[in-house]
């Protein structure tokens, strides 16, 4: 069977705030499919980043890049409308954070968008058994979310490899995302695991020059 291609999404948390038109624009120039915005609450997880109107304003900036809203908060429901009406091409909510994740996909399916379904490093996969009818995108977490810069779980590439058989059963093109602790040493591994969208922040925007921190990534990543 011929290796996947698994694709980078440089994640906007570990950007200059006061930049981040500029870091939108660079992943553009750098020729990438896909955007990262992790949203955070102070009460999901332990931090607090920003809300929609971050995302209808970069839109513009965005091009063509699929701008993925990753919903790190409490009671995702109450927010999915408003992502996707400013522009997020895909929203996804936690498994932990809902207890009516089948409702909360629906939802975001009804709003016109792909949907998907996340879950901690602790989650096990059974939690999503039920609804790969209409998840696109499953997420998986190899750090505890919250904050960038963590180490990478290494447990979690079990879990990658666990999440791609889910997907291939399923009879419906389901992407496997990995977020967390990815950088240029452990990339290709978690494309060799099963990932599809490979989510990295501080290994992009916490290096001195991010447009070759980019270009360090993607090599690793087709090496």
């Amino acid at each position: 069977m011929a290796k996947r291609k698994a694709e980078l999404a440089p994640s906007l948390l570990s950007a200059d705030f006061g930049l981040m038109a500029e870091a939108t624009k660079l992943v553009r120039d750098a020729g990438l499919t896909y955007v990262h915005f992790d949203v955070m609450d102070g009460e999901f997880v332990p931090n607090i980043t920003f809300g929609p109107k971050m995302v209808a304003d970069l839109r513009d900036d965005a091009g063509d890049l699929v701008m993925i809203a990753h919903l790190m908060v409490a009671k995702p429901e109450r927010y999915v409308d408003d992502f996707a009406a400013a522009g997020a091409d895909v929203v996804t909510v936690h498994a932990e954070a809902t207890p009516h994740l089948h409702r909360a996909l629906q939802q975001i399916k009804a709003a016109g968008k792909r949907a998907g379904a996340a879950v901690n490093p602790a989650t096990p996969l059974g939690v999503l058994e039920d609804v790969l009818g209409l998840a696109d995108f499953i997420l998986i977490m190899t750090v505890n979310p919250g904050f960038g810069g963590q180490a990478f779980i290494e447990g979690g590439l079990a879990k990658i490899a666990r999440a791609r058989e889910m997907a291939d059963a399923s009879g419906r093109e389901v992407l496997i995302e990995v977020d967390g602790g990815v950088k240029s040493d452990n990339i290709r591994r978690v494309a060799d695991a099963g990932a599809d969208v490979i989510v990295a922040g501080s290994a992009v925007f916490g290096a001195p020059d991010p447009a070759a921190a980019i270009t360090e990534l993607q090599s690793a990543l087709d090496s």
